[in-house]
């Protein structure tokens, strides 16, 4: 950034100098001369002062000074230069870069240490990353990394000439120190390259608010800048772009491996109810499922039973390089925007204890039962479930929650309730309401994939079903569905017949033949519905639609599978 005075007014004007590879690294002032560096500032003139900002790794120097129209005296750009101190370098180390190599090359049991978490990109000389990724490709095929076996991969690659071509390669096999510490240079290769890109990061954020993009709001680039710093704290890159597919391949292999050797089998977080399981495989990552019903379904009871149970479950385990793997179960947070935070853990504790919960709100707890209520709030403590119960809550504000909990307790699968209480983000303009669920639901999908973890969304149903004479939903019942459908992966509806029996009821007492056998059919419809729910899988990316049927206990605000209800009690 450019920006000066120039006859008393200012004139701001924006330069970048770009500098041949071979220059690297860069030559500041007060070092020794570098000409391709040196040839491109004395193209300024005259000047009072500078400012040299490095971006080491996209070779790009933008330089800000300020002008004056009159001439400095002959010599003082020199002399200038000459007593300028030294500015900060981006930070790197070569001496670690080399050690690794060297260790590496002297034992390829080294490499196993660094695989999982260093790529040939995080090397701040790019030689170095060339190198690193020819390894790479020898060991994974069960081959020899040594100067030897790399001389036929760099004798025709002139990237290697600056530093001394082939021959270079037994320079880095004499550089290995040990090959134990190989974990520990690796370490540091990682951690410098993410203060590089730290560093670029910051760059971009105060380009952008300087910027004067009408657009571009001050809300829109927080939230940018949020999303940077959380994919760098993540996955170690804050610009999205292509993967390569034997990349993907692996990932998606890893994820069956996990399912195989998962109790139960499932490639997603479980829900806690077999036959649920068993449809969905679990709640996948990136998925976002939609849970829908009318008033009085039991939609909260069901997504907190689930929640529950995955957090009941969540079980983690060390890996070599230090890091920690999920092996079942989640994090869960719960963005509650209908309940206090006390009703839901109400409701928890009811489940758990088997005392009705409006027996637990009035204080009509037996004294028998209470030493149960307080064992089990103990217990539950230790269970990793985290409310919001915030109000009218934006999409933004969600996100940027969501983001901070999953950096800090590795957050594996969010729970809204429900979707149309969700605020539309600050600045936005909508001319109806279809509209702002729309622009919810692809935000709802989006922070899924950002995340990388299921986001289960409660949502109301229209009131057309209440006009039919089959009251199970459909997927044009969906409220303000707008792109609901369209965005979720799996959309479900809880449907429980015994509800509109129970407000159907015929005159029991009616006296003529005809009303009797209204009152026996509904009866028998009654008995059959009794305690039962349906979860209806009107739409799944991933697998089969269907109906599972599941046991409700209203006063515990309790689900359970059908069928092992059914076998407990005979």
């Amino acid at each position: 950034m450019l920006s000066g005075t120039l006859g008393g007014w200012r004139s701001p004007v924006t330069t970048c100098l770009k500098v041949r590879p071979d220059s690297y690294p860069p030559t500041y002032p007060g070092d020794s001369p570098n000409p391709h560096f040196g040839a491109a500032i004395r193209n300024f003139s005259p000047l009072d002062f500078f400012v040299l900002k490095a971006a080491a790794h996209r070779r790009v120097y933008c330089v800000s000074m300020t002008t004056t129209i009159s001439a400095p005296p002959p010599g003082s750009f020199d002399n200038l230069v000459g007593g300028f101190s030294p500015l900060r370098r981006p930070p790197h180390n070569v001496e670690a870069e080399r050690a690794l190599l060297g260790a590496i090359f002297v034992n390829n049991r080294a490499y196993e240490k660094v695989s999982e978490f260093l790529l040939a990109e995080h090397f701040s000389v790019a030689e170095h990353g060339r190198i690193f990724a020819a390894c790479s490709k020898l060991i994974e095929r069960n081959q020899i990394a040594d100067p030897i076996t790399l001389k036929a991969f760099f004798e025709q690659d002139e990237s290697l000439a600056d530093v001394g071509g082939p021959a270079y390669l037994m320079k880095l096999a004499d550089s290995a120190v040990t090959v134990i510490n190989a974990a520990e240079y690796g370490r540091i290769v990682h951690d410098l390259f993410l203060r590089r890109e730290l560093i670029a990061l910051g760059d971009d954020v105060v380009n952008r608010a300087y910027g004067s993009d009408i657009e571009d709001s001050a809300t829109q680039q927080i939230e940018l800048a949020e999303q940077s710093l959380y994919d760098l704290a993540t996955k170690g890159e804050y610009e999205g772009g292509f993967e390569p597919f034997d990349n993907t391949l692996d990932s998606a292999l890893r994820i069956a491996e996990a399912a195989h050797k998962r109790e139960g089998q499932l490639s997603g977080v479980p829900t806690g109810l077999r036959d649920l399981d068993g449809k969905l495989g679990g709640l996948h990552r990136s998925d976002l499922i939609i849970l829908a019903g009318r008033p009085s379904m039991g939609k909260t009871a069901l997504a907190t039973n689930m929640a529950f149970s995955a957090a009941k479950k969540f079980r983690t385990k060390k890996r070599e390089d230090g890091s920690t793997e999920v092996v079942d179960g989640a994090v869960i947070g719960f963005f509650s925007l209908e309940m206090s935070r006390e009703q839901l853990a109400t409701r928890i504790l009811a489940e758990e204890t088997r005392i009705p919960s409006d027996r637990i709100r009035r204080g009509l707890v037996p004294s028998e039962k209470f030493p149960d209520l307080v064992m089990a709030s103990q217990d539950l403590q230790k269970v990793p479930i985290f409310i919001d119960d915030t109000a009218a809550l934006s999409i933004s504000a969600m996100r940027t929650r969501a983001r901070r909990l999953k950096r800090q307790h590795n957050l594996g699968l969010i729970v809204i309730d429900y979707l149309q209480l969700i605020s539309p983000s600050p600045g936005s303009r909508h001319d109806n309401r279809v509209q702002e669920i729309s622009e919810i639901t692809r935000g709802l999908k989006a922070l899924a994939k950002e995340l990388d973890i299921p986001v289960l969304a409660l949502s109301q149903l229209s009131r057309a079903v209440e006009q039919r004479d089959d009251k199970r939903p459909q997927l044009a019942d969906l409220r303000e569905s707008g792109t609901i459908e369209q965005d979720a992966d799996v959309v479900m509806f809880i449907f429980r017949e015994e509800y509109y029996l129970e407000r159907s009821e015929p005159d029991p007492m009616a006296k003529d033949d005809e009303g009797q056998k209204r009152y026996q059919k509904w009866q028998e419809k009654a008995e059959r519905a009794h305690n039962k729910a349906e979860v209806i899988v009107a739409k799944q990316r991933h697998g089969p639609i269907g109906k599972v049927e599941l046991f409700f206990e209203g006063e515990f605000t309790r689900f359970a599978d059908l069928e092992a209800h059914n076998d407990a009690h005979g």
